[in-house]
């Protein structure tokens, strides 16, 4: 029998996984674009080793590709600015900030000509912190506080999406206490359904985004009565994780039917199409390229402005998976391994859970999203035959999965450090204590060169902020290290 039918005999696989020929080769696309396979058989990251990681920063730890990172900031930039160049149209690209900020991440992104989208006050507060100019910041959010839109309106920073009738009228009035014109987008629910995860999307009718396309112009009549407020346009996100262009479209053609209702009375000058690029996870993944995707939305808006007679408006999008996804990995410690057998339709089938130092703590997506991602060995290469394996995590939750199926070679054992890919954006920023885990160092590499850019926590860290702990034995232990071990 052939290796690959042995392989593939597993029932347990899903059918999209493809057993690989070669179970230490990294899928193209997948991994950040400065990995490879050394000589030896280590996985290095820009020129750095995973044990040479891992022994200096820790593990688990995020690993940033900060080339691959800033390419893809300025590729994104580039299409988008010549597809939309071509029909007359200025655009500007927006960092979403939610997928992982930091103050060298949020300078990678000024630096390549982006600006940066926040969703909180701690965002802003990071934001402004790194140094990137206020003009250069929109705030987003379906519920800022009192605090948070004076902060951003006193920062001055570019532009306020606007999520309800509430939120007009208390950033008109704190624009007006702070003698500013605030400038405004109001984010609209175009009802357009995503090709996405129920939770990804959030441009239904039924969630807490935005207002409906049909009280738009009520919302925008109000504004335009506030002196403290100048009207951008209007503001769309229709999910994440999106490979087919379709829902961007659709979405194009009721967003522009409104902008040009809009422009009656009165001057409209942007549309915002948010972000929601997709990337690939697993080699099953499909991914639309950012230039084919600039130039179909491109075409799109061009033909419904001539479509309804009015002018090509300029245009935002917010980007931060498509960006900064792919150029992180994790790299994480085998623990224990532990073979099940379970049952199937067509009998008894093995399943070998891998055991990792980490887990919903650290990336909290599989068990949120039923998110699917790939992983490889990282501190060896091996030829034992490949074997279906799921990688999970530490924590007292059976759900706590990291990786729900790939191959690995048979021969894994605890000791080896393993690498799960794309796990650049939405995992940081997710991350908790849960169970008292420490959260990792975020560790940038670039030309064999590594630096951590967000210090891993400690347990001191996390019992220093238990009150009933302050100043006693025990918190003075977990700080050196010391205490009893019994």
């Amino acid at each position: 029998m052939s290796h690959e039918a042995v392989v593939n005999a597993n029932p347990l696989a899903p059918p999209w996984l493809e057993p690989p020929a070669d179970a230490n080769a990294l899928a193209s696309g997948v991994w950040p674009a400065h990995s490879l396979r050394a000589r030896e058989g280590e996985l290095e990251f820009a020129g750095v080793s995973a044990s040479a990681l891992t022994a200096q920063f820790g593990s688990p730890l995020y690993v940033l590709d900060e080339a691959d990172a800033r390419a893809r900031a300025a590729g994104i930039r580039r299409s988008f600015e010549a597809a939309f160049g071509a029909i007359g149209a200025n655009v500007t690209v927006y960092y979403a900030g939610k997928a992982l900020l930091s103050a060298e991440v949020a300078r990678w992104m000024d630096a390549e000509g982006l600006a940066i989208d926040v969703a909180s006050g701690g965002e802003l507060a990071l934001a402004l912190a790194a140094g990137i100019p206020a003009s250069r910041l929109g705030l987003h959010g379906n519920n800022k506080s009192l605090e948070e839109i004076e902060s951003a309106v006193r920062a001055g920073v570019g532009a306020i999406v606007l999520d309800s009738a509430i939120e007009i009228e208390r950033v008109a009035e704190a624009a007006g206490r702070h003698g500013r014109v605030q400038r405004v987008r109001l984010r609209t629910n175009t009802g357009v359904h995503a090709h996405t995860h129920d939770y990804l999307a959030t441009a239904r009718e039924d969630q807490k985004f935005g207002v409906p396309l049909t009280d738009v112009a009520g919302h925008v009549e109000r504004i335009r009565a506030l002196d403290s407020l100048e009207f951008l346009g209007l503001h769309s996100h229709i999910g994440s994780q999106i490979f087919d262009v379709s829902g961007f479209v659709e979405a194009i053609r009721r967003l522009v039917a409104v902008h040009a209702t809009l422009l009656e009375g009165g001057p409209v000058p942007e549309l915002n199409l948010g972000g929601g690029f997709g990337i690939a996870y697993t080699s099953a993944d499909r991914v639309t390229p950012i230039e084919d995707m600039a130039r179909q939305l491109a075409a799109a808006v061009a033909g419904e402005a001539k479509r309804h007679g009015v002018a090509v408006p300029d245009i935002a999008i917010e980007p931060g998976r498509a960006i900064i996804g792919p150029a992180g990995v994790t790299l994480y410690t085998v623990g224990t391994i532990k073979d099940v057998d379970v049952a199937t339709d067509s009998g008894i089938a093995p399943r070998r859970y891998v055991s990792v130092d980490g887990g919903m703590s650290d990336n909290v997506r599989p068990a949120l999203y039923g998110a699917d991602f790939t992983t490889r060995m990282a501190s060896r290469a091996s030829d034992a035959s490949p074997v279906l394996v799921r990688i999970a995590g530490k924590h007292c939750e059976s759900g706590d999965i990291v990786v729900h199926a790939d191959y690995l070679p048979g021969d894994v054992a605890p000791g080896d450090i393993l690498a799960v890919a794309a796990t650049g954006a939405y995992c940081w920023s997710l991350s908790s204590n849960y169970n008292y885990l420490a959260r990792p160092a975020v560790v940038a590499v670039s030309d064999g060169a590594a630096r951590a850019i967000i210090r891993g926590e400690t347990l001191a860290d996390l019992l220093g902020r238990d009150l009933a702990l302050a100043g006693t034995a025990a918190a003075s232990d977990a700080a050196t290290g010391e205490g009893d071990t019994e």
